[in-house]
Parts: C-alpha cells; sequence; structure tokens
C-alpha cells in the first residue's frame, strides 16, 4: 500500500508531500497551449490528492487558462481543504500596478477559490525582476497578503546564479521554485543557489525533475548504465531519487499527463528520503549524468512557453525529435527523421491554431526568443535542426 511521504516546507509551518502536482501538463487534445481534456484531467487530479498529494502548482499560462479553470473544478466536493494550492502573477500582461489586482482576481474566479496558498512572480529573471521593483509589486503582494487573497508569497525563477541570489536577497521569500535535476546541477540557480536559499529558510521546490521529459527516455547507453545498478531503479524513479535525497528540497513538482504517472510517481515518492541514496546510486547518477550531458544538443525542456509560433512550428517536436535523434541508433535513428518529416513543410498547409510545422517554416521573426526560459537562440537551432533532419547533414558541423 501507498503511503506517501510528507518534508518541512522551509520555515513554513507546513508539512507538503515529498511529490508535487503540477498542472502544466494535464491531458490536453493539443498540448499546453490546447484545450484541457476536462474530465481525464479532473480525474488525475484528484486520484494524485486520494494518495496524498497535498500540494498543487499552476499558473495563468498553463493551457492557456485552461489549467487554472480545470483545477477550479476539481477541487470541488471538499478537496480544496485537502491541498495547498499555488499559482503564478503573469508578469508579461503586467503593465500597471493596477493590472496585479485585476489578474489575482481573475485567477482566482477560474481556481473557484477565496485565496491560494502561494502566489508566485512568474519566471523571474534579470529584466522583468526590474519591473517588480519599478512598479512596486512587492506592495501589491503585500496588500493581497493582508487582505486574505493570499497567504505566502514566492517566486519561480529562469537565468543565472548570480542573479538568483540578488532576487533571494532582496527580498522576505516563503519559496522559490527553481529548475533542477541530475543534469541541471550547474545551470540556472544551480547547487549553490538551491543551497543558499534553503540556508536563508526559504522553500525550495523542484520544477522540471525529468527536464522535460528527457531523463525518462534515455538513450541505451544509460539503460545498459541502470541494469548494472545494484537497486532497481526505473529512468523516472532514479531521477526522483536524486531529489529527494537532498535536504534542501522540500518538495519536487512532476507535471502529470495521465494515470500511469500518477501511480508511478507516488509509488517512487512513497520511497523517497533525505540521505538515502547509496554510494552506489550516486555513482549510477553521475553516470547518467554524462550520457545525457553529451547527447543532448538543444537544453528544450519542452515547457512551450515560446508556443504559439505564429508562424506555426511546432517548436518543442522539433527539438525533441533531433534530441531522440541524436541519442539513438540504427532504425531508432530513421524513426526519428521520419517524425520529422511527418511535420508540415507548406507554410499554407500549417494549421496555426495548433502549430504541426517543421522547422523549415521558421521566419527568424524571434519572438519565441524573449519567450524562452532556457536562452535558447531558437531560430538558429531550428536551422540546425533542418539541416540535420532533412538535408542529412553531420550533426558534429554544428554541434
Amino acid at each position: 500500500m501507498i503511503k506517501m511521504k510528507y518534508r518541512k516546507m522551509g520555515s513554513l509551518d507546513w508539512e507538503v508531500s515529498a511529490l508535487g502536482f503540477g498542472a502544466m501538463r494535464l491531458p490536453a487534445i493539443f498540448g499546453m497551449a490546447g484545450g484541457v481534456k476536462k474530465k481525464k484531467a479532473i480525474e488525475i487530479i484528484r486520484s494524485g490528492i486520494d494518495q496524498g498529494i497535498n500540494y498543487i502548482d499552476t499558473a495563468w499560462l498553463y493551457h492557456l487558462g485552461g489549467s487554472e479553470k480545470v483545477l477550479g473544478e476539481a477541487l470541488k466536493d471538499g478537496y480544496r481543504e485537502k491541498i495547498k494550492l499555488v499559482t503564478k502573477l503573469p508578469l508579461m500582461f503586467v503593465r500597471k500596478p493596477e493590472d496585479f489586482d485585476k489578474l489575482l482576481k481573475q485567477q482566482l474566479e477560474r481556481l473557484q477559490t477565496d485565496y491560494v496558498d502561494i502566489y508566485l512572480f512568474h519566471g523571474l529573471n534579470r529584466n522583468n525582476f526590474k519591473k517588480i521593483e519599478e512598479l512596486n509589486l512587492f506592495a501589491k503582494m503585500e496588500k493581497a497578503q493582508e487582505d486574505g487573497l493570499i497567504k505566502h508569497i514566492g517566486f519561480s525563477f529562469h537565468d543565472t546564479l548570480p542573479v538568483f541570489r540578488e532576487i533571494v536577497d532582496s527580498y522576505n521569500w516563503d519559496m522559490c521554485l527553481i529548475q533542477y535535476n541530475y543534469m541541471d546541477t550547474g545551470i540556472q540557480a544551480t547547487t549553490d543557489g538551491l543551497k543558499y536559499a534553503h540556508e536563508k529558510g526559504i522553500a525550495c521546490v523542484i520544477m522540471e525533475p525529468l527536464k522535460g521529459g528527457q531523463l525518462a527516455n534515455p538513450p541505451d547507453e544509460a539503460i545498459e548504465v541502470m541494469k548494472k545498478a545494484k537497486n532497481t531503479r526505473t529512468p523516472v524513479d532514479w531521477a526522483l531519487q536524486f531529489l529527494w535525497n537532498l535536504p534542501e528540497v522540500a518538495l519536487v513538482i512532476s507535471g502529470m499527463g495521465n494515470q500511469r504517472m500518477v501511480d508511478e510517481n507516488c509509488q517512487s515518492a512513497d520511497k523517497s528520503g533525505i540521505n538515502t541514496l547509496s554510494e552506489d546510486d550516486t555513482k549510477i547518477i553521475n553516470e547518467l549524468a554524462e550520457i545525457f550531458r553529451k547527447n543532448i544538443l538543444v537544453p528544450c525542456t519542452t515547457c512551450q512557453y515560446c508556443m504559439p509560433c505564429p508562424y506555426g512550428v511546432n517548436i518543442p517536436d522539433n527539438f525533441a525529435i533531433l534530441n531522440n535523434f541524436n541519442q539513438y541508433h540504427g532504425l531508432r535513428k530513421t524513426s526519428e527523421r521520419k517524425k520529422y518529416k511527418k511535420l508540415v513543410g507548406d507554410a499554407k498547409r500549417v494549421d496555426l491554431e495548433n502549430p504541426n510545422g517543421n522547422a523549415s517554416i521558421c521566419t527568424k521573426c524571434n519572438e519565441c526568443i524573449e519567450k524562452c526560459p532556457q536562452n535558447i537562440q531558437i531560430p538558429d537551432e531550428l536551422e540546425k535542426v533542418h539541416a540535420i533532419l532533412d538535408k542529412k547533414k553531420d550533426v558534429s558541423e554544428f554541434y
């Protein structure tokens, strides 16, 4: 029988489930930018809560507002009282201080709740952090807190370690949400940043534990490493246990899109614990990290912040196909090239509402670059995708 494990939430007086439910990748018709399959989404959200998950993370941008709306329905019938609910201020829509109030009001209406347990500044980096200071949005946060609309204040982050330290030191934060996994220990907030925030009593919540699913689909070389381990684990379990082993981690958010993911991740959480990995486990994880790092060409996590593309390019799918192509051999390599050819290469035939275009359709409008939290030069990388997968150029010519 599964028994969820619980952990301390930084300096807050909370016990949170080791596993949090990320509502960014709910079952949907056309990915994050498409409509949510409401019935299925409600079923898996409630199943996760029934299995002990008590922390749910969403945002305005997820499913273009559909995530918050579905959560509002899923948390009826007493489920709202069982969880801590977290959403985020979409800073891209804030032009003046008054926008804060309008956006939060609409989010609470979507979520069908009087308050959220934590409200985050979404996707902080050096540029939009300046906006917070210029518009005095800290004061807006604190007023909403006084009014009982939010309980605690935090931020999610996508930038470098120096910027992370600056943001951490700027305010008495309750929590931070950072990208971290066994591949990404040296980018964005980094291991040093994780420890820095933890030492200040800030609850550190982890997103992208599987690097957008990449760690769940290892190349053959990584599978062979896993087979020689003393402990038998799935690729997903290796990635999650790496995080739960760390005392600085309050909880790990997983974007779960079907019942199998919910059940398997809850089973993994049942086996979690601080400082429980053996020396052999750590050695295996280090080997896996090296294998993945040398095979991944474009550090895309399929967060889909770049979508929808105004010209119909399915940016995440193009990058995923290229990364898989580079990891695999033989027939599996051919299969990835076939996947690329199934994407539409004619701008007149592309579906703009549900982008299905390949890299050749990119016009280099550069609209996607500003949106990408990984700072990927997307148009340049798409050009390489087409050269390798369509024109059959060798990967070594570009990477």
